[in-house]
């Protein structure tokens, strides 16, 4: 048996599951909010054009409306100043949207402390407990952040000081970007980078950082506590749109549970 039939055989009877990472996508979808003077990504909107009626009596559809930064998504190296000349979402190399995952939980410190940092030595101890990051693969990072994700306000949990959710020290931003053998980094959160990183020097070290390295970000994902630490693949699936700085992404994970 050929290693693909094997894996379709394998997925039909279930010893691979497939488990879906992504957050559904309506109006109600949680999404960025920036500070007033800089320009602002649209909400998830549907503009209905026929739904069996005479505008279309046999088929319904409709026109879709959002920034490309919604929900659950891919961040391309362009997305920031630091990867302004690297690829768009559409020059990401389709091998590279299938890989290996390390899962990281920390929704323990998360849940205590919502501007909690993941640091190096999180992930060295991590690592000793369960081998080396994937090489070509992503780090996911669990804080339980995707229970929040049926409210704008408890999502964002923003006061008068800014966001307050959790993220990667500025160290560990560079680290995971120019060291570490991953391609990209997955979170449960609205970014990758953590609520407060604006006053975080550099600022916003998470996509300065990946993105001028030439790796990638995944966003609002959900069900990361379905995943072992290691075994599990990650199937990222965003728009190829050119030209495009990212793309809403149906993320599923393949895990081996015989």
């Amino acid at each position: 048996m050929s290693a693909l039939a094997a894996f379709a055989e394998a997925l039909a009877t279930g010893r691979i599951e497939v488990v879906d990472l992504t957050a559904p996508l309506s109006s109600g979808t949680p999404v960025i909010q920036l500070p007033p003077q800089f320009a602002q990504t649209a909400p998830f909107e549907l503009e209905e054009l026929s739904r069996y009626d005479d505008r279309g009596p046999a088929w319904y559809w409709n026109n879709f409306r959002t920034g490309e930064h919604t929900g659950t998504h891919f961040d391309a190296p362009n997305h920031w100043l630091t990867g302004r000349d690297g690829d768009d979402v559409a020059s990401v190399p389709a091998r590279r949207l299938i890989a290996p995952a390390a899962v990281l939980d920390f929704s323990a410190q998360a849940a205590a402390d919502p501007d909690f940092l993941l640091e190096i030595q999180h992930v060295r101890e991590w690592e000793k407990a369960h081998g080396p990051l994937p090489e070509g693969g992503w780090l996911l990072y669990r804080t339980g952040w995707d229970a929040r994700s049926d409210s704008q306000q408890d999502f964002l949990n923003a006061d008068e000081s800014g966001p307050h959710t959790p993220g990667l020290s500025p160290a560990c931003a560079r680290w995971l970007a120019e060291e570490s053998p991953v391609i990209g980094l997955g979170v449960e959160t609205v970014g990758t980078d953590a609520g407060a990183a604006h006053s975080f020097d550099p600022p916003f070290p998470c996509h300065a950082a990946l993105m001028g390295s030439g790796k990638y970000g995944l966003t609002q994902l959900q069900n990361l506590a379905a995943l072992p630490p290691t075994g599990a693949v990650v199937v990222a699936a965003p728009l190829p749109i050119v030209s495009g700085s990212g793309s809403p992404s149906r993320v599923l994970a393949l895990v081996d549970r015989g």
